[in-house]
């Protein structure tokens, strides 16, 4: 069917888009919103959980910087394959009744899952979608994070109390295979554009008489969009993984109700990242946009604070929504800022670069806030380390900008 019309590009495709990027944090966000019954079940401590969502990103950002580059020489059916199989892989392990042990192996496998996504959905985009619905489409998929971390964080305190987290986790799994069926019918079916079409062989045939690639034909934003992904993807996850926890331990939340503080942040980020894509498709400056969110950020960093020193839900409630608003809509303005400015034939490896620092960023935010949670310090501790990691990225973007004018 290569002959089927560019608008075929419809609901169909951008399901698989959004579904890939959001699967492979499917577990660590129900691990999430279940954190308080994980913790007594397994006998661990709050830094041990926190090891969880360490080894979980820091598979992605290696994966990321190993496998970008490889990611280039493979097609889109190959790749979105291995990410659908290795999520449903991971959330498997994780139903299986065993220690701590192999639920480390099952959410580093969930890892390697989310080091694939971005690239290669980027470069669908390039090849497959007219470049008048791209950016809008960027928030959209990007956004899929956001969809699992809703998903995620309901329906596993759920199923929680009637099978356990770990069943929750076992029937969770029908959500990535389904998703790799509808994948194989959506990128068979929705051919390349001309353009894309032209360049594929002249790209191809260049990138096989090149010699090993030089990283510096990357433009320098490209580094500085990734130093500012690493820093906010520490405050997110560390934020991401411990709110449920801080709602049930320190405001007496239910476990559900714990749960969805998270699902909360995670339907604001959906409407955010759709909401900034369509700011950043009317033209707007990247590292302006950084700004902005960089400086909600630290409002909500010192309203998680507030809610701690007043014991305060609207405080709560408020920070959750500056979390969803801003720290999760950084991916967005990113991802947009590399689809306009590197070329298809390149866009998973460079994509997987930025990617690389995001989690980077992830993995240490976990083992930052877990450490600060099981210290005498605890949770106003863990909050103020997250204003400081904002405030640092308020500095990089507007030095971001400044760089950017200067040009």
């Amino acid at each position: 069917m290569g002959s089927a019309p560019e608008g075929k590009a419809g609901p169909g495709l951008l399901s698989v888009l959004l579904g890939a990027v959001g699967v492979g944090p499917l577990l660590l966000y129900g691990l999430s919103a279940t954190s308080d019954r994980v913790i007594l079940d397994l006998g661990i401590n709050e830094a041990q959980f926190g090891l969880l969502a360490t080894v979980c990103f820091a598979s992605a950002a290696i994966g990321n910087a190993t496998l970008a580059r490889m990611a280039d020489r493979h097609s889109d059916v190959f790749l979105m394959t291995v990410v659908f199989l290795l999520a449903a892989s991971a959330l498997l392990l994780a139903a299986v009744p065993a220690g701590y042990g192999l639920l480390l192996i099952a959410v580093g496998i969930s890892g390697v899952a989310q080091s694939f996504p971005n690239g290669v959905t980027n470069r669908i985009l390039l090849e497959r979608v007219t470049w008048k619905r791209r950016i809008g489409w960027v928030g959209i998929k990007q956004s899929g994070v956001q969809v699992s971390q809703l998903t995620a964080s309901l329906t596993f305190p759920l199923l929680a109390l009637a099978v356990g987290w770990r069943g929750a986790a076992a029937a969770i799994t029908l959500l990535p295979l389904v998703l790799l069926v509808l994948s194989w019918r959506s990128l068979r079916t929705v051919p390349l554009l001309p353009e894309a079409q032209a360049s594929s062989t002249a790209a191809t045939a260049a990138s096989d008489s090149a010699a090993a690639p030089n990283r510096r034909r990357y433009p320098g934003m490209v580094w500085g969009l990734t130093a500012f992904g690493m820093l906010n993807g520490i405050g997110v996850q560390a934020t991401n993984v411990y709110m449920p926890l801080f709602a049930v331990r320190e405001l007496d939340f239910s476990l559900v109700l714990g749960g969805v503080t998270a699902a909360v942040a995670g339907v604001v980020g959906v409407a955010a990242r759709i909401g900034w894509a369509r700011v950043m498709a009317r033209g707007a400056s990247g590292p302006l946009v950084l700004i902005v969110l960089a400086s909600l950020a630290l409002l909500g960093a010192l309203a998680f604070y507030g809610a701690w020193a007043t014991g305060g839900a609207a405080l709560l409630w408020l920070a959750v929504c500056l979390h969803g608003t801003a720290a999760l809509g950084v991916s967005v303005v990113v991802m947009s800022a590399l689809v306009r400015s590197i070329p298809s034939n390149l866009m998973a490896s460079a994509s997987g670069i930025t990617t690389a620092g995001m989690f980077a960023g992830f993995a240490l935010g976990p083992a930052v806030m877990g450490a600060a949670v099981s210290s005498p310090g605890g949770f106003p501790l863990g909050w103020g380390a997250v204003a400081l990691v904002y405030m640092a990225c308020t500095v990089l973007a507007a030095a971001l900008l400044a760089v950017q004018r200067r040009r």
